[in-house]
């Protein structure tokens, strides 16, 4: 992200546009929605710009620049026709550590003006650092369609009663859970239809209820986040992720995901990787617990789904105990998005009839499983966490009866745009050259249908 955004607060504020074209206009007429105080100083001055410059806001100097125009200013746009001319005041104005945009020469842009979608008080801005003005308009033009006119209410709602709620309300848990319950009820219905003075009675009575209350009750929410690829979400985890006020999620999140969680949320890392936890369970189980007891509503985010080698059931078995409330929501399997990113249907008639998920890795360290109960030529197994333990997985699968031509394939970051797939036999895989590259999350999918793989491999 290399512009920053930020608002600006424009009261008071001193702007100076040099040049009086239409290009010019665009930005005088942007900055009069503002209560900014502008200068224009131009040799001359087109019609649209001397319209808009009639506003009291608006000081219009018809001259060529001077060095001094920019003094007592701290925002300058420069939109002249003489590109020399633009680079010096650029120079200018970056001396006097001033803010500058020169228009349309984004090099020499020290800010850049957003895309805005205005519903004031609220504001949307979008950007793409000047690399992709097309793609803005469309984004916003879809925006505008979905956004109602009559939003600028409920924002003129909220900021009417805000230091209402501020001082009822002792906690900013508290402050957020009433305006979320506001804005998603027939509150904020009557609010947009105009019915102000009954959205304001209901309003001080919710918010009497509200300061009734005196504990905030926590909850924790289990999240599969899938298998990493962020357009597998389903929408009820994408709705609890921007409601949470605390996150604590591991290593299998991918920084994608991670990016659509609330961005005030406190979040919590506790990583995992075999062998090594940088939290151990029994921890993470007690931090759930606390920051549920502290009235937070937590989402546990976990890769893939929870239930599935995820530990959800320990986690919700800690949390009974504690009596705290809890709500499971599935995700995407790493197995499912494996085989189906990587081209290799998990069940087909004519290869296939069931599919079994295990762990290469048990709890106490071991690759001990059922070997006999795996080892079927007409099953597929998927291993999680099995990238150590290849060598024995492969030895007990043949030493149990299947062929040592069984398909394998090894499917690394599936789903993400780093996803890395490799087939082999179960005798040949050992000495893949590609083999030492992979590295975990790696998912083990063995059986006759990995012979599909190359066929219907779509994603890469």
């Amino acid at each position: 992200m290399r512009y920053f955004p930020i608002f600006i607060d424009a009261q008071a504020l001193q702007v100076l546009i040099v040049g009086a074209g239409e290009v010019a206009a665009r930005k005088l007429e942007l900055l009069l929605k503002s209560p900014a105080i502008i200068t224009v100083v131009a040799p001359q001055v087109c019609t649209t710009v001397r319209h808009l410059a009639e506003s009291s806001q608006v000081t219009l100097l018809e001259r060529p620049f001077e060095e001094s125009d920019l003094d007592n200013h701290r925002m300058v746009f420069v939109a002249t026709s003489d590109e020399a001319l633009n680079a010096d005041i650029h120079k200018l104005a970056t001396e006097r550590n001033m803010l500058v945009n020169v228009v349309d020469n984004t090099p020499l842009c020290g800010f850049i003006t957003p895309s805005i979608i205005d519903r004031s008080p609220l504001v949307i801005a979008l950007s793409s650092g000047g690399n992709a003005p097309v793609l803005l308009r469309y984004l916003r033009q879809k925006l505008e369609s979905v956004l109602p006119a009559n939003l600028s209410k409920l924002g003129s709602f909220s900021e009417r009663f805000r230091e209402k709620v501020k001082q009822s309300l002792a906690t900013v848990t508290e402050r957020r859970y009433f305006w979320e319950s506001v804005l998603e009820g027939d509150i904020a219905e009557e609010v947009t239809q105009g019915n102000d003075s009954k959205a304001e009675q209901k309003f001080l009575a919710a918010l009497d209820d509200a300061a009734a209350q005196k504990q905030t009750e926590g909850q924790v929410y289990l999240v599969g986040a899938g298998p990493g690829d962020p357009d597998l979400l389903t929408f009820r985890a994408l709705r609890l992720m921007q409601k949470a006020d605390v996150v604590v999620y591991d290593r299998l999140v991918s920084p994608q995901i991670l990016e659509l969680v609330r961005r005030d949320a406190e979040k919590i890392y506790v990583g995992k990787a075999k062998s090594h936890h940088t939290v151990p369970q029994q921890d993470i189980n007690q931090i759930l617990v606390e920051q549920a007891k502290a009235g937070n509503r937590v989402v546990r985010l976990k890769g893939g789904d929870p239930f599935i080698f995820g530990r959800g059931g320990e986690e919700i078995e800690t949390l009974l105990a504690a009596g705290i409330s809890f709500q499971v929501v599935p995700g995407i399997t790493a197995a499912a998005g494996a085989g189906a990113y990587a081209g290799i249907p998990l069940t087909h008639r004519d290869h296939a009839q069931s599919v079994v998920f295990a762990t290469g890795h048990l709890k106490d360290g071991t690759i001990d499983l059922n070997w006999q109960g795996l080892a079927h030529p007409n099953q597929t197994i998927v291993f999680y966490m099995g990238l150590t333990g290849l060598a024995i997985i492969c030895e007990q699968l043949i030493k149990h009866g299947l062929s040592e031509d069984t398909p394998i394939a090894l499917v690394q970051k599936a789903t993400t745009s780093e996803q890395k797939v490799i087939t082999a036999t179960l005798s040949t895989i050992l000495s893949h050259p590609e083999l030492c590259d992979m590295k975990p999350p790696t998912l083990i999918i063995v059986g006759s249908v990995v012979s599909l793989q190359a066929k219907l491999n779509w994603f890469e």
